[in-house]
């Protein structure tokens, strides 16, 4: 549905206010609570909570749903000299799609990209999950693995793969290099594409847990790259 409309929900408080300071939101409704943030250009409906929860995906929903417009892009949209770029390969799970972006956001990352058989980035469990950052930063869709690291490369942007095996510790890897970071399917890692990777990158684990979750991989990687660029 969301791909023939164009469209797509956003729900709870902090997704609405950035929907609409993006203003990417087309119609809003809402219960009492919210009538003071009504604005003159989005169509408002103030509805009861269980109108409210026949809308919105959420079990709970929190009071406020925002029906808004595509924010999904080409890889042709990745901005000019961009230097923190996440990619998530065939990633699965929207919590985690979600928790890539909410990352990448927060580390100063320029842009976001999903490939091959990735989770649309605008399902309502994604979205909840980038708390409001889904508004924040280009998000790019593209299935096409191979073109989407080749658009990489042609940016001037270096690989590199999260792999538990890799050969390379990201605490002694030289990361003040404009990077796109890539973060595979939750049960499968990045497969054969990790090969098309300039260096694998493994997150040291000091105790004794067997690895970290997609997720927290991300944000660590991330972080990692966004001081090294910030202090080189």
């Amino acid at each position: 549905m969301r791909a023939q409309t164009g469209e797509f929900l956003a729900e709870g408080p902090q997704a609405v206010r950035e929907a609409l300071s993006a203003s990417v939101a087309i119609e809003v409704f809402a219960t009492e609570t919210f009538s003071d943030w009504q604005a003159e250009e989005v169509d408002w409906s103030t509805v009861s909570e269980t109108e409210l929860a026949d809308i919105a995906d959420a079990v709970t929903p929190q009071g406020i749903v925002a029906r808004c417009r595509s924010v999904v892009r080409p890889i042709e949209a990745l901005p000019p000299a961009s230097r923190l770029v996440a990619v998530g390969v065939d990633v699965r799970d929207p919590g985690n799609a979600g928790s890539i972006i909410r990352a990448a956001d927060a580390a100063g990352a320029d842009a976001v990209v999903f490939s091959g058989d990735s989770v649309d980035p605008q399902n309502p469990k994604a979205v909840r999950a980038t708390v409001g950052s889904l508004f924040h930063l280009p998000v790019i869709v593209d299935r096409d693995t191979p073109a989407v690291l080749a658009a990489l490369r042609a940016s001037g942007l270096t690989l590199l793969a999260a792999d538990a095996g890799g050969e390379a510790d990201l605490f002694e890897t030289d990361l003040d290099v404009p990077s796109a970071w890539l973060f595979g399917n939750e049960a499968h890692g990045l497969g054969d594409v990790v090969a098309s990777a300039d260096t694998r990158v493994a997150i040291p684990i000091y105790g004794r847990a067997e690895s970290l979750n997609l997720a927290t991989a991300a944000a660590v990687c991330l972080y990692a790259s966004a001081q090294a660029q910030r202090s080189g």
